[in-house]
């Protein structure tokens, strides 16, 4: 469509505004997470008792929240973007497997897959031109 064929030249600043506010959003789940200490950070590390990793649950759920939280700040910045999105990637699978292994079907799930997805894909296309790392 004519209307939309010029918008290929603001791909970077398309990738920008995705990061933007996928970052934010992470940022805002991720620093409630982050600050709520070693009990939510276990409660958080004991959904990889679904994957039936059971040891270091406080680690695992530290690791998550600074995915998150500080994942979340990168991602705006664009430094060390394939490394956050794959970080990101392997955090909402565990999500995605925690919902469904508690009986919540696809609905319950749908966020975290969705959030996967995006993620994996993010993976590949990289953070753009705007970017701190600029690779």
């Amino acid at each position: 469509m004519a209307l939309f064929s010029q918008l290929g030249n603001y791909r970077n600043f398309g990738l920008l505004i995705m990061r933007a506010g996928l970052g934010v959003m992470m940022m805002i789940h991720g620093l409630p997470k982050l600050m709520g200490g070693p009990k939510e950070w276990e409660d958080l590390g004991n959904a990889m008792g679904h994957l039936h990793i059971h040891f270091l649950p406080v680690f695992w759920g530290f690791m998550c929240a600074v995915t998150e939280a500080i994942g979340g700040l990168f991602c705006i910045l664009g430094l060390w973007f394939r490394l956050v999105s794959l970080l990101m990637t392997i955090n909402f699978i565990v999500a995605a497997v925690s919902h469904f292994s508690a009986g919540d079907g696809i609905k319950g799930a749908g966020h975290a897959v969705e959030l996967a997805f995006v993620f994996f894909g993010l993976l590949f296309i990289g953070a753009g031109a705007f970017s701190i790392d600029k690779n």
